[in-house]
């Protein structure tokens, strides 16, 4: 199976446990994976023969900024659903969701969730 992979993708939304969080907002980082075939396009040389990495990108942030989630968990699984109502050719998923500016106090780099999931049927 074939893989689409999108790095490091920043977008400002406002999640998080603490009102502070849904007020402010703060960055998160996305790194996305999604599995599917993509032997007609390494043929065709054709972008409607594959799904477009933009259009990925353009999904990801119409559902990360429509709610605000408490939960990274809850937000990447919001994502993951849409991929995959969106997209019929994406047969599975790997989300890694960062929160860089936690706040929590202590000195690290993010915290994150990752999930990987597979279309059902």
């Amino acid at each position: 199976m074939d893989k689409i992979i999108i790095k490091n993708l920043k977008l400002f939304a406002y999640h998080g446990v603490h009102e502070e969080e849904k007020i402010k907002g703060q960055n998160f980082i996305f790194d996305i994976a999604v599995w599917l075939n993509l032997d007609k396009p390494c043929e065709s040389d054709n972008v409607n023969d594959t799904v477009s990495y933009s259009e990925i990108i353009y999904k990801v942030r119409e559902v990360f900024v429509s709610e605000k989630y408490n939960l990274l968990e809850k937000a990447a699984q919001k994502v993951c659903d849409a991929l995959f109502n969106t997209f019929p050719e994406i047969m599975e998923c790997e989300i890694c969701l960062k929160k860089p500016d936690a706040p929590i106090n202590a000195d690290f780099d993010y915290v994150a969730v990752e999930i990987r999931r597979k279309r059902n049927g």
